[in-house]
């Protein structure tokens, strides 16, 4: 099976936010601890990197304008990359909170969770974040509120506490109301922490497991079905990329550990293909 570590000069404390962009050809990534946001072309393999001011956990693109709605310390921005510009779009958390992961759904809206800067207290919350700018609070008490993955049709939702080792399943409405909270998976010991989260086309729910150094596959009922061990123990998130949706691409974390591919991005075959990314449409 292929392992591939991403050739570059530099290791992520925390990689986070993996975006896969089809108009670029090109895989997107954070690094929240070292205020970084990453790009791998997949023509040549080329890494480009950009500074950005403050912690990040995520970005995705817009549909209908340049550049990124991003995750920037508590907010929710407008980001470019060349040059660095930031606007603040949203404001809408706690102090001493920050964001940590989100997706778009095919209605052009964005889901995103946030945590407490030392992921202790339940502060977290889950927020949707139309296309007019406004900032929802949909769901709350999250210590580490983590991989939102969406179902194709737009009709469930999966979001993570990885401090409580849960993944949640939400059904939701056209209007992005959410029902009520269900227990999807609770990861059992050995399993590692579920972090970052990504669906793939049979419905198939693709989780990065931290601390035990591999992403697994779970399937729609919620069974353990298979898994992907990799060379670093922090694995932090996982999407599917290339023009056939058919190559993984995994971050991981430096932060903490003394591991030589600690921090590294991975590229995985998982057999399978992924379902499409989408771009905010505000």
């Amino acid at each position: 099976m292929l392992l591939r570590t991403i050739p570059r000069e530099r290791r992520d404390m925390l990689g986070e936010g993996l975006l896969w962009s089809a108009r670029e050809d090109a895989v997107y990534w954070t690094d929240i601890l070292g205020r970084r946001v990453n790009r791998l072309r997949l023509a040549d393999d080329r890494v480009d990197s950009w500074e950005v001011p403050g912690t990040i956990g995520w970005v995705i693109e817009r549909e209908d304008q340049p550049g990124f709605i991003a995750g920037l310390d508590r907010r929710i921005v407008a980001l470019t990359l060349d040059p660095v510009t930031v606007e603040t779009l949203a404001d809408p958390d706690r102090d001493g909170n920050r964001m940590n992961d989100a997706k778009a759904d095919a209605a052009g809206r964005i889901w995103a969770g946030t945590m407490s800067m030392d992921g202790e207290g339940p502060s977290g919350s889950f927020y949707r974040f139309d296309t007019d700018h406004t900032a929802t609070r949909v769901d709350d008490g999250y210590r580490i509120a983590n991989g939102p993955a969406i179902s194709a049709d737009g009709r469930m939702l999966f979001h993570t506490d990885s401090g409580l080792r849960t993944v949640y399943r939400f059904a939701a409405d056209e209007d992005g109301a959410l029902g009520p909270r269900e227990v999807f998976v609770r990861f059992e010991d050995g399993w590692g922490d579920p972090d970052g989260m990504t669906l793939d086309a049979e419905g198939g729910l693709w989780i990065a497991c931290w601390g035990a150094g591999r992403v697994t596959r779970f399937t729609p009922e919620g069974k353990r079905d298979r898994s992907i061990d990799l060379p670093a123990s922090q694995i932090t998130n996982c999407t599917f990329a290339g023009p056939g949706l058919d190559r993984l691409f995994v971050t991981s974390a430096a932060d903490g550990v003394d591991e030589p591919l600690g921090g590294a991005l991975f590229e995985v075959d998982p057999g399978c293909r992924g379902a499409p990314t989408h771009r905010y449409r505000g």
